[in-house]
């Protein structure tokens, strides 16, 4: 059933652009993601793709897809894929909705639940995100935000945190753990290219880890620019920290 979800969300993603008519708005991109893990180097070649079109009235649909190289020194590699679904509904500068999605994550099958809402300004875009998840039977709640700026409309500067507790996960007891970051992306004029980068930082008392996560990459846009994706709903399960450590 894991393998059919993510099969479908993948191949979704990848041909909806034309088959969900001009309206569709989306991207796609390649990255290399470098982490430190308590001097232990985990190195992952991520390839994304992501589109939102309307579907009725004010509703948008928008999926995304991704699939992820994973190599751990010392420990060997892995390729993963994730996926989700998401309905929203956009009320004058605001969309609010949830999502499904499922994900490969510490050797097995994470399917997680949510809810998400957007609030658009001028030269900005702030998101919330609170969901729930589980894996090998641990429950795992988090919450997340983001605030990008439009230092121009070419360049898009962003800063987010997230705090996750994960309750009877295996390694015993429940963790907790946080992760705050940066990142920038920057179109190039009169080009669907951009070139993106981040930083996160990744932190569990719990299990005495932190983690230092870089990434860098280039990305095709259709549709519209950087700031169109935002206010279209296309760059709706984007969020980084505790999941990009996970390879969610």
């Amino acid at each position: 059933m894991k393998t059919v979800f993510l099969a479908s969300v993948a191949a979704a993603t990848l041909i909806a652009a034309p088959a969900l008519a001009q309206n569709a708005i989306g991207s796609v991109g390649v990255a290399y993601n470098y982490a430190d893990v308590e001097g232990t180097d985990v190195n992952r070649a991520v390839v994304d793709g992501t589109v939102a079109s309307p579907v009725f009235g004010d509703w948008t649909v928008t999926f995304n897809a991704e699939g992820a190289y994973t190599d751990v020194d010392g420990m060997g590699d892995d390729t993963t894929l994730a996926g989700a679904v998401h309905l929203t509904k956009k009320i004058e500068d605001m969309r609010f909705g949830g999502f499904v999605g499922a994900s490969e994550v510490l050797g097995g099958t994470m399917t997680t639940f949510g809810l998400e809402g957007q609030k658009y300004l001028d030269r900005a875009t702030l998101t919330g995100v609170a969901s729930y998840g589980t894996v090998h039977d641990a429950d795992i709640w988090t919450v997340a935000g983001d605030a990008a700026f439009y230092a121009t409309p070419q360049l898009r500067l962003n800063a987010g945190a997230s705090y996750s507790n994960a309750e009877n996960l295996f390694v015993g007891g429940d963790v907790e753990g946080w992760a705050a970051g940066v990142g920038a992306e920057y179109q190039f004029a009169n080009s669907p290219y951009s070139v993106f980068g981040g930083y996160d930082y990744v932190k569990s008392s719990d299990l005495d880890m932190d983690a230092n996560v870089f990434s860098i990459g280039m990305r095709y846009s259709f549709g519209g620019g950087l700031q169109a994706r935002d206010q279209a709903g296309a760059n709706l399960g984007r969020s980084a920290g505790v999941a990009q450590l996970l390879g969610n």
